[in-house]
């Protein structure tokens, strides 16, 4: 038997809109993943603690603050400094296209926008993350 992919899913930040990050760490359970959902208010501290405490494949972020660019960086930075160079940071929310390739830059592999379908993320997590991935992500595809 394989092993799940585990995905923290965070809401780093003020932004205190969850629900679509609870939409997202739903439909990757019912596709017969493990996540931990973080809750509100998280600091990028926390979330890289939480992620490496569970043994994650992979964080999800969702960020609706206008704070992605911050916030994700810090993540990034952090996971670095830990030394945790194998999970896959990918994150949603309201984040403007010209910002997508500066946030691939700095390690996030994948932006889902408004309207992408709980189908297109499961599938970009088996893809993507652990030991079913094909490869390492290569950007925003």
């Amino acid at each position: 038997m394989e092993p799940r992919i585990r995905v923290v899913v965070a809401k780093p930040g003020l932004d205190g809109h969850d629900r679509g990050a609870k939409v997202v760490a739903r439909a990757l359970r019912d596709a017969g993943m493990e996540v931990v959902y973080t809750g509100l208010h998280q600091t990028p501290e926390q979330i890289v603690e939480t992620a490496i405490q569970e043994d994650a494949d992979a964080v999800g972020l969702s960020v609706l603050s206008g704070a992605h660019m911050t916030l994700f960086k810090r993540v990034v930075e952090l996971l670095a400094e830990r030394g945790v160079d194998d999970l896959v940071v990918f994150g949603g929310g309201i984040i403007p296209e010209a910002d997508i390739p500066e946030l691939s830059r700095l390690g996030v592999a994948k932006i889902f926008g408004p309207g992408a379908t709980m189908q297109s993320i499961v599938e970009w997590v088996r893809e993507n993350v652990g030991a079913t991935a094909t490869g390492f992500p290569a950007g925003n595809k």
